[in-house]
């Protein structure tokens, strides 16, 4: 409760203010005018105290004039000419000001404190088969908890008891339960839903990906962006240059204008309340906030306001191939036999001798063989790898070959009416299989195409973005898959190391660039182009390579960091222009008519908070972010 005071004295003590200024009016009206005073006098002390200590300290310790400043003396001076009740409404307008920004400031914070509540204090452990509690930040690397469904993981481990269903969209802003198993991995912060786990600590808790990922949201929101910079740098600039024409206003008008002392007095301190730059300066912040937390509650990790405000900007986007546009893991796509061979009975003999080879094709044909088929796999009784070609194994007193066409030669290609060549001409990987005879079989391996990958190209395309892939495949293989997802440009047999030349010749068309890849070999890329991407499920490492990361490797969030981008940008350049316009408005009025300061203050600070209002729409989801 107390906290709760402490977080809320500064709309506690604005209420107080309007308080103290209803009395003095409720006394002006009766005749107490002396009494109404003294209660004008509370307002100014109740609503000024946070106000002109802020001020003062920004004087003393910056030597910067901020727009508090202007407000205080604009309020001191309404008293020295007697006008109590205007300055006292000026500070509680101000104050009851300042308190809503404060609480809109807040507001665009929630996402962060609610990922931080979401941690767990405590962990069962298990010691001797016993459950004893313990502290999270007391646990150790190689201690084994037990997880009950409904409680949430407290730190990073891997599954060595049980299976379960886990919500992952404190991670991952996915809102599908991940199905686990022994040797996956788990991160804290998901909730597991269904059965009980025991679950290995692999890192301590505070090294977490979820604790990462809340550093990163937070040191986001504390980095500027490049147009806060820019105000902020000239905020004090502004407010010299108000109370330099301020005080020529005390002065000059009596004698240009042939205004009387009086009303050139009062226009003066007008002039202080109405060119206060605070709109300009809450034009930025509140909606870069927004976006971040936006951002972030939907797995779209932005490490600061100048990544954000760029990304608007991209002219074109460079994908890696391999665990980007394609899965990563290739698949089995074909699979085919001579007539004199049963196709289950081979295809247990090859998972069988796969089973002994360490080529990353051969988790796709095992996986096959046991998923798709339910074929049991048929153990060798000799196995022999033939370096560069294939693997050789014995099963049932017969000789197996597995391997690339080098292996078995014209036999191969003349295989099944060339349908190995045809497979290749589509992008495919060929596997044959063969004994002492001659070819036997042959399987079509290919590395799939993300689903969402030809969606996310379409997105980009309609924001007028270019798209190109950059492969190590050859020409045909990458002219393949870049025409699946709807690509006309790519990059063919460029090494890892050609990677960044590429980068750099395509910011020489483009111009501003963003690079996206997995985070980890395309480091040297990724920290070359102006934005670098990366696909972070699961994955910590991604979070420090990049500037930023797509937490569920999900594509189609990348054209909504972009719409996202561009809709704070345009709400940034509203907020600035309106700002402005009824900066000059206000200024030309006070020369024409007699402005009341109360009218005045309520114009200036009603388009501090629209400024803020509309800066926090991003914290909105919209399917179109664009």
């Amino acid at each position: 409760m107390l906290e709760k005071f402490k977080n809320q004295h500064e709309l506690i003590l604005a209420i107080i203010c309007w308080l103290c200024l209803g009395i003095g009016w409720a006394f002006r009206f009766t005749g107490f005018s002396l009494v109404s005073i003294a209660f004008f006098v509370l307002a100014y002390l109740t609503g000024g105290f946070l106000k002109v200590k802020g001020s003062i300290t920004a004087l003393i310790t910056h030597k910067k004039f901020s727009v508090d400043f202007l407000m205080m003396v604009a309020a001191i001076g309404a008293a020295v000419i007697g006008y109590w009740e205007d300055g006292a409404m000026l500070i509680a307008i101000f104050a009851m000001s300042g308190a809503l920004e404060t609480y809109t400031f807040n507001k665009s914070h929630k996402e962060i404190s609610a990922l931080m509540d979401l941690q767990p204090e405590v962990a069962l452990v298990l010691k001797k088969d016993q459950e004893v509690v313990v502290a999270v930040c007391d646990l150790q690397v190689g201690d084994v908890i037990l997880i009950k469904p409904g409680d949430r993981v407290p730190a990073d481990g891997q599954i060595t008891v049980g299976s379960t269903n886990l919500d992952e969209a404190t991670i991952t802003g996915e809102s599908i339960p991940i199905e686990k198993r022994i040797g996956d991995d788990v991160f804290a912060g998901t909730v597991n839903l269904r059965g009980s786990i025991e679950v290995a600590i692999t890192k301590p808790s505070d090294e977490t990906l979820f604790q990462k990922i809340i550093q990163m949201v937070q040191n986001a929101q504390s980095e500027k962006s490049p147009s806060q910079q820019f105000i902020e740098k000239h905020e004090g600039v502004y407010v010299k240059s108000v109370l330099v024409v301020a005080s020529l206003m005390f002065v000059l008008p009596p004698y240009l204008l042939s205004w009387t002392w009086d009303m050139t007095f009062y226009r003066a301190l007008v002039m202080l309340v109405v060119a206060s730059p605070c709109a300009l300066v809450a034009s930025v912040t509140p909606a870069t906030l927004s976006a971040i937390s936006n951002g972030a509650r939907n797995g779209i990790l932005f490490k600061g306001g100048l990544q954000l405000e760029r990304m608007g900007t991209l002219t074109a986007v460079a994908f890696d191939k391999t665990g980007t546009i394609t899965a990563g893991k290739p698949v089995v796509t074909d699979f085919v036999v001579c007539d004199e061979v049963e196709k289950k009975d081979l295809l247990g003999i090859v998972a069988g001798i796969e089973s002994h080879s360490t080529h990353p094709l051969a988790d796709a044909i095992i996986k096959y063989a046991s998923d798709v088929h339910q074929v049991p796999k048929v153990s060798p009784k000799t196995i022999e790898n033939v370096v560069g070609f294939g693997v050789i194994g014995i099963v049932h007193g017969k000789e197996y070959k597995i391997g690339k066409t080098e292996m078995f030669g014209e036999e191969a290609i003349k295989f099944s009416d060339g349908i190995g060549l045809k497979w290749q001409n589509e992008g495919k990987t060929v596997v044959y299989i063969g004994d002492e005879e001659g070819v036997l079989g042959a399987i079509a391996l290919k590395d799939t195409v993300r689903q969402e990958a030809d969606v996310a190209i379409k997105g980009l395309h309609d924001l007028g973005i270019a798209t190109i892939m950059i492969t190590g495949d050859n020409e045909e293989t990458a002219r393949i898959i870049a025409s699946e997802v709807g690509m006309t440009n790519y990059i063919a047999s460029c090494l890892p190391d050609e990677k960044v030349t590429a980068v750099k010749k395509l910011q020489e068309k483009y111009n501003v660039i963003a690079m996206i890849g997995d985070g980890i070999n395309d480091a040297p890329a990724l920290a070359t182009a102006n934005i670098g991407i990366a696909m972070g499920e699961g994955s910590d490492v991604a979070l420090e390579t990049a500037d930023v990361v797509l937490m569920k490797n999900n594509l189609t969030r990348l054209p909504q960091a972009v719409g996202l981008s561009k809709r704070m940008n345009r709400i940034i350049r509203q907020n600035i222009v309106f700002a402005i316009a009824v900066i000059g408005v206000l200024i030309l009025s006070n020369f024409f008519i007699r402005l009341p300061i109360p009218i005045a203050v309520v114009a200036h600070e009603g388009n501090t908070i629209l400024v803020i209002l509309n800066g926090l729409r991003l914290l909105h989801n919209r399917r179109c972010m664009a």
